[in-house]
């Protein structure tokens, strides 16, 4: 069982050098012997970036568009692949996995404008792509928050991201800080997909601070540590293994704060 880790400091930057000793790894409040430590920055990255292109987000489209192809150019390596989706009523994959950034530049920047916001079934459906992809598998989202129309609910959205073995990231454009008007069901939604998929969430008012979110995602893909173990003897009858990992002897600077998948389910839904 593989469980990728990204320790972060108060301010939020990614701690490197850590050793398999300073881990504490739990499975049901069972502690696991780490069978396999590494550093993963080597190890091959999927990436869906999902791009929301309902009528809500249409005035912050073009920076967000420039702000997703800055991270493609800095984060994708000749052994990776990146996967565009947009959604809006519909999901659609604009550009399978590939590392040729020509063609994930002409996919970032073709239109695909449309009135609703299926926000679930985007994450549904791309975690079930990076389902079928070895390695390391990430999901950044970037949308106001709003899901008017999914044919999935937020559920059956996390399991299947769980499922993936998928880290999300949500980047959440808030056009107007202060509207009281806001939907935030999505929103705290995706915050929640997030944190229980070892993500994190980020909240964006402007170009800089978009641009600021994607920095520090490439940041923690680049300072990620894999723990791997074999599951020991199972005292629950429970579908879901829940996880924790602890900080053992950690170095000067701290608190430091520890992402990681919340579990995994025993059996996979059939998709």
């Amino acid at each position: 069982m593989n469980v990728f880790v990204t320790v972060t400091d108060a301010h939020g930057a990614p701690i490197a050098n850590l050793q398999k000793e300073n881990f504490v790894l739990k499975e049901d409040g069972k502690e696991q012997k780490i069978a396999i430590f590494s550093k993963e920055s080597a190890l091959p990255l999927s990436i869906v970036l999902g791009v929301d292109t309902s009528l809500s987000t249409r005035k912050d489209l073009p920076l967000e568009l420039i702000s997703a192809r800055k991270f493609a150019h800095a984060i994708v390596r000749p052994q990776d692949g990146l996967s565009v989706y947009k959604f809006s009523e519909i999901v659609s994959e604009v550009v399978p996995f590939t590392s040729d950034l020509k063609r994930i530049d002409a996919g970032i920047d073709r239109p695909h404008n449309g009135a609703a916001t299926a926000l679930y079934d985007a994450v549904y459906l791309g975690s079930h792509a990076l389902g079928r992809r070895q390695g390391r598998k990430v999901m950044v989202v970037i949308t106001d928050g709003g899901d008017t129309m999914s044919q999935v609910d937020y559920k059956e959205a996390l399991r299947a991201a769980q499922e993936a073995e998928a880290i999300i990231y949500s980047i959440i454009i808030v056009p107007i800080e202060a509207d009281a008007g806001r939907d935030t069901g999505g929103e705290h939604a995706l915050i929640q997909i997030s944190s229980d998929t070892g993500g994190k969430y980020y909240y964006a008012t402007s170009s800089a601070q978009l641009d600021d979110a994607f920095r520090q995602i490439s940041d923690e893909l680049r300072t990620q540590y894999l723990l791997a173990y074999y599951p020991s003897q199972r005292y629950s009858n429970s579908d879901f293994r829940r996880l924790h990992v602890d900080l053992n002897k950690p170095p000067a600077g701290g608190p430091f704060q520890s992402h990681y998948r919340a579990g995994y389910y025993t059996h996979k839904n059939t998709f």
